[in-house]
């Protein structure tokens, strides 16, 4: 009987003297196990959701400039010039000027001292395309960087989500098409217009937003263009 009593003290004194020895390593597991699943999880999600890398602080104005002068394939989507109040009068009629929300005096200026800018640095513009909004033709005929085309794909869908999805998805590919061209294509368009193609820029009247299409055949953000 006292043999097994010794034999049993034995066991539990080895117990106590292994089970700190152990424990280290199942604490280990688990750190281990906390730090790895939110990695798994960031490399699980999928990168290829939008097609927007948003880039917007890795270049100052003055680089961006320089890169329009140099490059190709670079699109610039402005908001139209300064437009006091929101939205269109309940008779608009997109063929009838009067009818809508038009550019101030001092929108008009802001319009031509922009196009001054571009022409200032030698920027090479290849096309100029512009929302049926007056306010965006007249924008884009004031900045006087070539023929304006109107683009229904840059109409504003502010008063109607229904085409959002379509016309968000068209101006992508427009982009994507358009990676090689050479010089810059203008685009004049509305604020509803650009905050959904970039997820998160809200425009003031006359900025713009520097978009090109890489070579991994997604949209890159290359900065932004704050109005004259």
């Amino acid at each position: 009987m006292r043999r097994y009593i010794i034999f049993g003290l034995s066991a539990v004194a080895l117990l106590l003297i292994l089970k700190p020895l152990y424990k280290p390593k199942t604490q280990e597991k688990q750190i281990a196990a906390t730090i790895e699943q939110p990695q798994q999880s960031l490399n699980n999600k999928d990168s290829s959701a939008s097609p927007v890398i948003t880039n917007v602080s890795a270049n100052s104005e003055a680089q961006i400039w320089s890169r329009l002068r140099q490059g190709r394939g670079y699109v610039v989507i402005m908001r139209h010039a300064l437009a006091p109040g929101i939205g269109d009068p309940p008779d608009f009629r997109l063929n009838d000027c009067s009818t809508q929300r038009n550019l101030s005096n001092e929108g008009r200026q802001q319009a031509t001292r922009i196009g001054k800018a571009f022409r200032s640095r030698r920027i090479q513009v290849s096309r100029v395309v512009s929302s049926q909004w007056c306010r965006c033709l007249e924008t884009a005929k004031l900045m006087n960087l070539g023929k304006v085309e109107p683009f229904p794909t840059l109409n504003s869908f502010f008063s109607n989500y229904k085409t959002q999805s379509q016309q968000t998805a068209q101006l992508r590919q427009f982009i994507l098409n358009n990676r090689n061209t050479p010089g810059v294509i203008v685009m004049i368009t509305h604020e509803i217009n650009m905050t959904t193609l970039t997820s998160d820029i809200y425009p003031k009247s006359g900025d713009s937003v520097v978009l090109r299409a890489n070579e991994q055949n997604k949209i890159e953000i290359v900065g932004q263009i704050k109005a004259i």
